[in-house]
């Protein structure tokens, strides 16, 4: 595969090396030359742009700023019926969650945990963590002296967190209904919660109490009545998880936690230990092991996504603060060396505001390594030419975040089909999403929002049809019956139906009959 870039030259993107000296600050090169030199396993760069796109590279000012920070793709000219996913699959940059290729090494480890339970975990523990624990179990007293020794401006953002999510998912929550299909037969939809939820909390380059708050608030909300929280120890916390991620706990008053990370945590959740009962869902974010981990024990236990690296995309015209947008990019980007970002805009010159922003704020920015791998790995600026290619790319996209800051961005928002969350206009940052919005923000990644949505109390609730038919109805119906059983050849089926007509004209009930229980209860 190879594609155009200024000046002629092509970068064969078969032969990485070579096309180093041809283009070396083409972003899919610098894409798989900042995975090479970061080493980690189970990601890709994944970008090819499509046939008739235009794409410019990172032009460099004495000093090292780039005054083209992101790479340029030109989609102006393209109809916006012409920018749909299909076409577009791999054209827009986005690091690649490769599960597959982290399958066989999570296998072994989940597969120990099944065998050998408590203790193929505190061997893990000891490899991978570098701690030795008895016991998985964080004591009580370790949660309620993280919660007193929490400082008083982190408790009171956690407690409002906690009290605007509680307020949106409460909202969530469905309602049993009752549909009458036929005088004395009717359907009932009943939601009922599992019995019991682990949630994942991460714990690599930073720690995630905002995490605790976002897969507990709808678990309980939900009513569950078990949940428990492993989260990897810390060798500077005498083995135990993040100060913070208790403190959180403690806070929700979850009073079960776990000093387990990764895939082993997982393993745990899904099949249990002597320390930890197994659960019937797991929920939370993580790196591509847990996401592996989560794939394999599917059918085992519910499990909510497989999370990638985080991303955003902005619509943003003419109207947009390049201050604004530049400072939501590198926010995202901060994340993770392998998030992706993608400005879409209508107006060139807006990009190149923006790329002055970047060029000034990453120089600044306190994870300015990670934030500039990010920008030059996979991220880009599309430009359209109106708010219907915008939306089109977006969509096509599906993004984990989406914000929109043009004019009429309330009525742009209700247009989009594919996003785990938008966020409207220029005071509506992701960076509210993540902690205070009240939404969610274990949102679907890697363009999996074209067909699953973010976590939420339907994560946790599973709904039960409760059928209920009195003689009349059934015999009203037997000769559909009668016809479809006979089609599928399935005569039982014709049968158990015929055996209740047959008592009813003998003058006989079926032993629990809905008709008696309906007659002794007064209910449908």
């Amino acid at each position: 595969m190879s594609w155009a870039v200024p000046g002629g030259q092509r970068a064969q993107v078969a032969d990485v090396d070579r096309a180093v000296e041809v283009d070396p600050c083409h972003s899919y090169i610098l894409a798989v030359l900042a995975q090479r030199a970061s080493g980690t396993p189970g990601f890709s760069a994944n970008f090819a742009p499509p046939g008739r796109a235009k794409i410019s590279r990172r032009r460099l000012r004495p000093g090292g700023y780039a005054v083209q920070v992101l790479t340029r793709i030109d989609l102006r000219g393209e109809t916006a019926a012409s920018l749909g996913w299909q076409r577009l699959a791999g054209a827009l940059p986005r690091a690649r969650l490769d599960v597959e290729a982290a399958l066989e090494a999570v296998r072994p480890v989940c597969e120990d945990v099944r065998l050998r339970g408590a203790a193929a975990v505190r061997d893990m523990t000891r490899r991978f963590d570098g701690v030795d624990l008895a016991t998985t179990l964080v004591p009580p007293s370790a949660l309620q002296a993280a919660l007193a020794e929490l400082g008083g401006e982190v408790r009171a953002a956690l407690e409002e967190a906690a009290r605007r999510a509680r307020l949106v998912h409460e909202a969530q929550l469905p309602r049993d209904t009752v549909t009458t299909v036929a005088d004395g037969a009717t359907v009932t939809e009943r939601y009922v919660p599992v019995g019991r939820v682990g949630v994942y909390v991460p714990g690599g380059l930073v720690a995630y109490p905002s995490s605790v708050v976002m897969n507990v608030i709808p678990a309980q909300v939900a009513g569950v009545a078990e949940i428990a929280v492993a989260s990897p120890p810390r060798p500077e916390n005498g083995g135990l998880p993040h100060p913070a991620v208790l403190a959180a706990c403690a806070l929700l008053g979850v009073t079960e936690v776990h000093a387990v990370g990764g895939a082993q945590a997982i393993a745990m959740f899904g099949y249990g230990t002597a320390d930890c009962p197994p659960a019937d869902t797991v929920s939370g974010p993580g790196n591509v092991y847990v996401a592996a981990a989560k794939r394999l024990l599917q059918g085992r236990i519910g499990t909510d996504a497989e999370a990638g690296p985080t991303e955003i995309a902005i619509i943003a015209d003419h109207t947009a603060d390049p201050v604004l947008v530049a400072a939501d990019l590198v926010a995202q980007a901060e994340h993770d060396a392998l998030a992706a970002c993608l400005l879409i805009t209508t107006d060139p010159g807006l990009a190149d505001r923006t790329d002055g922003e970047l060029a000034r704020q990453v120089a600044g920015t306190r994870h300015r390594e990670r934030v500039e791998a990010a920008l030059a790995g996979q991220s880009a600026c599309v430009l359209v030419d109106d708010e219907d290619g915008a939306l089109a790319v977006a969509d096509a996209w599906a993004p984990e975040h989406l914000e929109i800051q043009a004019e009429r961005a309330a009525e742009l928002a209700f247009r989009v089909r594919n996003a785990g969350a938008v966020f409207v206009g220029p005071f509506a940052p992701v960076s509210l999403g993540d902690y205070l919005a009240g939404s969610n923000h274990v949102l679907p990644t890697g363009g999996t929002s074209r067909h699953s949505g973010g976590l939420s109390v339907l994560t946790f609730l599973r709904g039960i049809h409760v059928v209920a038919c009195d003689a009349a109805a059934l015999a009203e119906v037997a000769p559909y019956i009668d016809a479809l059983g006979g089609a599928e050849d399935l005569a039982a089926h014709v049968n158990a139906v015929r055996a209740r007509a047959t008592a009813r004209e003998s003058g006989g009930s079926a032993p629990g009959s809905s008709t008696a229980t309906a007659r002794s209860t007064g209910r449908p």
